[in-house]
């Protein structure tokens, strides 16, 4: 089942919604604090990411490279067998 991203720990296999807060002494600020990560949880779940705009290589960028595979080619070429006259 597709659930949404809320966090699949807290939603068990009956989809039933577990908090389990013991942070304080007091039943009532437990229940308090489990209420206020629920509500930071759906807010976080319902946050759309920015999605990333693809650049282009600069101009620069590019003759580096091109230079890089000559320089590279050049390199390759000259390990043939030397042949003398």
């Amino acid at each position: 089942m597709n659930r949404p991203k809320l966090h699949e720990s807290i939603i068990n296999k009956e989809d039933c919604l577990f908090l389990d807060v013991d942070d304080e002494r007091y039943q009532e600020k437990n229940r308090e604090i489990a209420l206020s990560r629920l509500e930071n949880r759906i807010v976080q779940a319902l946050v759309i990411p920015k999605k990333r705009i693809k650049t282009k290589p600069t101009r620069a960028s590019k003759e580096r490279k091109l230079k890089l595979k000559k320089i590279r080619s050049e390199i390759k070429k000259n390990r043939g067998k030397i042949i003398l006259q």
